[in-house]
């Protein structure tokens, strides 16, 4: 491990909170693929897998910045136990209703009570702010370290779902994926050392963290970004469906999570100076432009260096994203604003695969690629209009925020690095 990354272990139970965080992160990339290929299986209804998975996704997102509110202010211990417990209720739930063929309202509600799942990567990155919010070097390799797992992740997640439930047994992927939940969550929380202090309700009267101008700004960019993750996923697969090789696209997608996984670890060995809004910037602009060649691509080995190239641009937007959440968030509101963004991302990626999804049934998967690349546009455009929020003055690191004004201008003002 370079030195670096070997430095941000040095405080105790780093290492520990950090593999909890890994398994606990584990069932995002596991649940929704596991889900469709779980009820593919036992029922051959394609259209209601990819209405549950839908349904997960969207009830995480809703869900999720309520939760992560609360573990601002009463901790992570207290608030992720008991709404672990209920969404591997609803798990169990699901797990049962779809193997003895109950009503689909039923699959639905524990779907739906899923979503109760916590944001572990805004939890395990709240950790490393608590512990490096004074020394932003080290901050800044802790959450590359952190877009690094994130993409571990999302390779080898849906390969070990997809492969337990069609070489095991139906439920055996989703089954799996709580269990890392469960395993993650609840040694997670049995860590107090490093447990970011929690902050009385005296200190959130602002109201929610988006009302930050900074972080509207970044949440609205990401869905955008993720409208492009959830589109290329889709498209691919029917892009290499449509040539005879659909077995094809899970090692293509992997090379695109691969070249940010790559990227992602080389960045937190660099240290930059100046605003993090620029390098932002720069970041949006170039994940757009990687998506002009998939609109030319011809065949599986174009398109496989194509994602790659494109993946370099993703972990390294994501690491100055989450530091911009940082610095224009209270900290009485760390771990709610950076489950907005994980929020806002979710959402792209629902609205990208749905309309990704109409664009092939009309017109082929190749011209499926056009839905990332209109929705890199759109990431740039919303990106440039709102770059001025990211320069203004952000509150300091306190309980209150005081930008609560009509567009952010009585921030208190805090030099950034």
């Amino acid at each position: 491990m370079p030195s670096p990354y070997r430095a941000i272990f040095a405080l105790p139970g780093t290492k520990s909170f950090s593999v909890a965080g890994f398994l606990g992160r584990m069932p995002l990339s596991m649940m929704g693929i596991g889900i469709v290929t779980m009820i593919s299986q036992l029922t051959g209804r394609y259209g209601l897998a990819g209405a549950l998975s839908a349904t997960v996704a969207l009830s995480a997102a809703a869900i999720g910045p309520q939760i992560s509110r609360l573990v601002d202010r009463h901790g992570q211990r207290r608030v992720l136990r008991p709404v672990t417990l209920v969404s591997l209720v609803a798990a169990a739930a699901l797990l049962l209703c779809a193997k003895y063929a109950a009503p689909d309202w039923t699959l639905f509600v524990s779907c739906a009570f899923i979503g109760c799942v916590p944001s572990v990567g805004s939890m395990i990155r709240a950790r490393w702010a608590s512990l490096y919010s004074e020394t932003p070097r080290q901050l800044h390799t802790a959450y590359s370290f952190e877009s690094v797992i994130d993409e571990v992740c999302f390779i080898f997640g849906p390969i070990i779902s997809i492969g337990l439930s069609t070489a095991w047994f139906p439920e055996a992927g989703p089954l799996l994926a709580a269990c890392f939940l469960a395993v993650g969550v609840f040694w997670l929380t049995a860590q107090r050392a490093t447990e970011p202090t929690p902050h009385p309700r005296e200190q959130h009267n602002g109201g929610s963290a988006l009302r930050a101008g900074g972080l509207q700004v970044l949440v609205a960019t990401f869905v955008a970004t993720g409208a492009i993750f959830g589109a290329v996923d889709v498209v691919t697969v029917a892009f290499a469906e449509e040539r005879g090789h659909k077995s094809m696209a899970s090692v293509v997608l992997a090379l695109y999570a691969a070249g940010s996984c790559l990227a992602g670890a080389l960045f937190g060995l660099l240290h930059f100076k100046g605003a993090p809004a620029r390098r932002w910037l720069v970041g949006v602009v170039a994940m757009a432009v990687s998506m002009i060649p998939l609109q030319l691509v011809g065949g599986l080995p174009f398109l496989a260096v194509a994602l790659f190239v494109a993946g370099l641009s993703v972990a390294p937007t994501m690491i100055t994203t989450m530091a911009l959440v940082e610095q224009h968030v209270p900290r009485a509101k760390l771990t709610e604003g950076m489950t907005w963004v994980s929020t806002g991302l979710a959402v792209g990626v629902a609205l990208g695969s749905s309309a990704a999804g109409w664009v092939i049934d009309a017109a082929g998967a190749k011209a499926g690629y056009g839905v990332p690349g209109v929705s890199g546009a759109v990431a740039v455009v919303v990106a440039l209009l709102g770059y001025r929020r990211l320069q203004q003055p952000v509150p300091q690191r306190g309980g209150t925020s005081d930008e609560h004004g009509a567009d952010g201008q009585h921030e208190e003002r805090r030099s950034v690095a």
